[in-house]
């Protein structure tokens, strides 16, 4: 079984789990859109509609004060009202959990609660177009305003100096350094891949060892919603891969990890967490003033590729975007850039060599 193929059915018992506590009528919902949405997908929005409804019989409004989740019926879902959904996204700005004996406080930004309430629009749509409610209650709730983020990516001499860091460990505490001498070819091929290839982490932890063809340059990953996809690598990335290869060929994986490319200290296929960390501890001494995530890496990527080649429809391509117009949004600011330089090349009047105050 590949990487994918585990993680859709870790996702798929997880979401097994959660609607095991949902409404019972909440089967139908999920069992629809089971053809047209990844589980993944489903997945977060069978957590969102928990939260949703765990916030209804909390006792915050009156009519489903003291019932049961699983109990909940259709006709509790008729007495949904916009304020009550208004009345959740205000909650979830901020509150308090009790786990394990203490309190832990979590708050939701404008971005996840435009998600949360995605999630709940799209359960009443289903619903009210079923006929099984009678108004889609949903819909008339508004969108949190959402600000646009500033996007932040390396410069040409940021990257140099990010794989610099990996590639030799300056800066690192002795702890850190003991790790780094079984890692730095690893974590250095990692960083190339990203910053040569603008991959996802999900696409970059799940790549195996069949997935790389050295002999065209080339390697294969799953993009969202289970797509392949073939992507050309250039001789950096190439290097540096091979140099990894080297060492990956020294080690023998536990059972059930043989076929990653990417492996751990524990000889594991290297998790999502594990690159998100390596990428923050480099990062953090090269470019401290710069929260560098892998994404931003995508988007250092994505930079390079659109300013040498200008062309929009290329960097959706290879970055996986289904919607140019999503690559056309992250990417406008350079767009102004590019513009502004043209009024540098238009001159209307040869410039007067005399001193205008003569």
């Amino acid at each position: 079984m590949n990487y994918q193929d585990e993680k859709k059915m870790d996702y798929t018992k997880r979401l097994r789990m959660i609607l095991s506590e949902l409404p019972e009528f909440c089967g139908y919902y999920f069992r629809a859109t089971e053809l047209t949405s990844g589980v993944l997908t489903r997945y977060g929005y069978a957590v969102d509609l928990r939260s949703f409804f765990q916030y209804l019989i909390s006792g915050a409004i009156d009519d489903f004060s003291g019932k049961e989740m699983r109990s909940l019926t259709l006709s509790d879902l008729n007495r949904v009202r916009p304020v009550h959904i208004e009345m959740y996204m205000e909650y979830i700005s901020f509150y308090t959990l009790n786990q394990e004996d203490a309190e832990v406080i979590r708050s939701n930004r404008e971005r996840s609660k435009a998600r949360k309430l995605s999630a709940i629009r799209s359960f009443f749509r289903y619903y009210y177009k079923q006929g099984y409610i009678e108004n889609n209650v949903a819909a008339l709730v508004d969108t949190p305003k959402l600000h646009e983020k500033a996007i932040i990516r390396l410069d040409v001499n940021e990257v140099a100096d990010l794989l610099d860091t990996a590639e030799q460990g300056d800066g690192l505490s002795q702890k850190q350094k003991a790790f780094h001498d079984h890692t730095a070819v690893r974590d250095t091929a990692i960083l190339t891949l990203f910053l040569g290839t603008g991959i996802r982490i999900s696409e970059l932890v799940g790549i195996d060892l069949k997935d790389i063809d050295f002999e065209q340059d080339q390697f294969v990953v799953t993009r969202k919603g289970g797509n392949q996809d073939r992507l050309a690598f250039g001789p950096e990335v190439r290097n540096a891969l091979l140099q990894y290869l080297k060492e990956r060929k020294e080690i023998t994986p536990l059972p059930g990890h043989e076929n990653a490319f990417f492996l751990s200290l524990q000889k594991k296929r290297i998790t999502v967490r594990a690159v998100e960390n390596l990428v923050k501890k480099y990062a953090k001494l090269s470019t401290p003033l710069k929260k560098i995530t892998p994404h931003k890496l995508r988007s250092t990527y994505g930079t390079i590729l659109y300013q040498e080649s200008g062309d929009i429809y290329l960097v959706a391509d290879v970055l996986g975007h289904k919607d140019v117009n999503t690559t056309r949004k992250h990417y406008a600011a350079i767009s102004e850039d590019r513009k502004r330089t043209a009024a540098k090349y238009i001159k209307l009047r040869e410039e007067d060599e005399a001193d205008p105050d003569q």
